[in-house]
């Protein structure tokens, strides 16, 4: 097994296998550091020809990843960090390769957003999913695109409205997560679907990936591209959406302009 250790992820290959592992617990955020590092390791395993699959895994037992940093949603970080951020999803997009999430605990904001543009989640039972950016003023341009396609409408639109959390079995019976398990059977799970994967013919597996990406109902990039600019233009830039982000910084109830 070849390791890559960066700062704040390690990129395991091994036979057909490349695993990204987010290391920063207990809440494995995703601050611009990671978000790189990330990019890099996507961008070195597409390289690699032999591989067919790709792992997203994280270090620790509370949390997958609690989201990304609220510290670079400051408006004199904001328009760094979201196409940044969203370079995962269009790397993730192209790639022919199959994608598994591996989810224990909090698995919130861009990490729900992450584990969700993975083609297979496998999940402890005592994960918990939302995207809370609602809380913030804020809303997720990914989760705003994939949700409401991968859990149906209803769901989707309840979780993105309220930033509620659902428990893995819920997210299980509406469609997000594939398979959950106990904790302490999270890595035989993903094994036994690894392998099952493993067994099947590389190139049907890649021709798979491609026909899907091809007849999907939603043209992922020019949907992101969207979602992305009206996220700058309307949503950071709006009066609400800077007092969310402060009010969490300075640890206090937001005051919103626009109360209902």
């Amino acid at each position: 097994m070849a390791t890559t250790t960066y700062r704040t992820i390690q990129a395991q290959q091994s036979g057909a296998v490349a695993t990204i592992t987010l290391s920063k617990p207990p809440l494995n955020i995703l601050d611009l550091e990671m978000i790189e590092e990330v990019c890099a390791a996507l961008e070195g395993i597409e390289a690699q020809s032999a591989t067919r699959l790709i792992v997203f895994r994280a270090a620790g037992e509370k949390a997958f990843c609690a989201g990304v940093s609220i510290q670079d949603h400051t408006p004199d970080k904001i328009h760094q960090m979201i196409p940044r951020f969203h370079r995962i999803f269009r790397l993730l997009a192209r790639t022919d390769k199959v994608t598994v999430a591996a989810v224990q605990g909090h698995c919130l904001g861009g990490g729900l957003e992450l584990a969700s543009m993975c083609d297979l989640i496998v999940a402890a039972d005592n994960a918990s999913f939302g995207q809370p950016e609602i809380k913030l003023g804020q809303l997720p341009p990914v989760g705003i695109i994939l949700l409401p396609l991968q859990m149906g409408y209803r769901k989707g639109v309840e979780l993105l409205l309220t930033g509620s959390s659902i428990g893995a079995a819920q997210a299980a019976a509406f469609g997000l997560v594939n398979r959950v398990v106990p904790p302490d059977q999270l890595d035989a799970a993903l094994q036994e679907l690894l392998a099952e994967l493993t067994a099947m013919s590389g190139s049907a597996l890649a021709l798979t990936k491609q026909l899907l990406r091809r007849i999907a109902p939603v043209d992922f990039e020019k949907a992101l591209e969207l979602s992305e600019r009206f996220f700058l233009d309307r949503v950071a830039a709006s009066e609400d959406g800077k007092e969310g982000i402060f009010a969490f910084l300075e640890k206090r109830a937001p005051k919103w302009t626009h109360q209902l």
